[in-house]
């Protein structure tokens, strides 16, 4: 098995943002970021769970240190496009990412308790996140971003998400990226990833425009609505891949 293994360590912000800021910020940062390698695309998620829904729950309670499994694409998959089998962490606020690429087929086998032909460190320890919480998929969350990395400093990103949808079936990314929204359609999630502190030019930019870091978790958000606590902004419609 040919994999790729990652590790980051960040701090990461969020903002929720009308158009009228977004549209501030993507001017105001114009000279100090650049686009993304891959400035515009969809990510689709599956976050796994337990049968009472316990990891979110405590996420939500905000605890200093919590942590989440969930499966990523960029783009609907196929069965043999390769995939990110990911662990998150959150302690003190600073953001640790650990992850392996599979196919996804093979993600979703090593996920329903198969083992993997070529062990490694983060597997292993992916492997007793699965032991200790024996979790299964619990939804999809999906969102439409435009990414940009810092000029100067390229471990700088900011990234924009429109269109958060999830759907509490058909939890396979190979089933299309549809699902009711967990957003208004005109709110924009900007979010600021950094290694450390926020550069001089940025923390103006958010001041200048009334811009303020919000609690909000996507998964948490969309589990909210599923209890009834947050309202429903309709459905979101893209190409369903069906697979055999």
């Amino acid at each position: 098995m040919s994999e790729v293994q990652s590790c980051f360590q960040r701090i990461e912000k969020k903002y929720l943002l009308t158009y009228d800021q977004y549209e501030a910020m993507r001017t105001g940062m114009e000279k100090y970021v650049k686009p993304d390698a891959y400035s515009h695309y969809t990510i689709c998620n599956i976050y796994y769970d337990t049968d009472d829904f316990y990891l979110i729950r405590n996420s939500l309670e905000k605890p200093v240190y919590k942590e989440k499994l969930r499966v990523r694409s960029y783009g609907v998959p196929t069965g043999t496009d390769r995939v990110f089998v990911e662990l998150k962490k959150k302690y003190d606020g600073v953001v640790y990412k650990r992850r392996i690429t599979l196919p996804t087929g093979e993600a979703v086998r090593y996920l329903s308790g198969s083992p993997l032909r070529q062990p490694s460190q983060i597997s292993r320890e992916i492997d007793w996140f699965m032991n200790h919480y024996r979790p299964h998929p619990a939804a999809f969350i999906g969102y439409d971003r435009e990414a940009f990395a810092g000029r100067e400093n390229p471990d700088l990103r900011v990234t924009f998400d429109t269109n958060l949808r999830g759907r509490n079936r058909e939890l396979d990314l190979r089933m299309g990226s549809h699902g009711d929204l967990i957003i208004p359609r005109d709110r924009i999630l900007m979010e600021l990833k950094i290694p450390g502190s926020a550069p001089l030019w940025l923390a103006h930019l958010l001041s200048e425009n009334g811009i303020f870091a919000s609690s909000f978790s996507k998964y948490g958000t969309y589990y909210k609505q599923l209890l009834g606590a947050v309202p429903s902004y309709g459905k979101y419609h893209k190409e369903v891949r069906r697979y055999a």
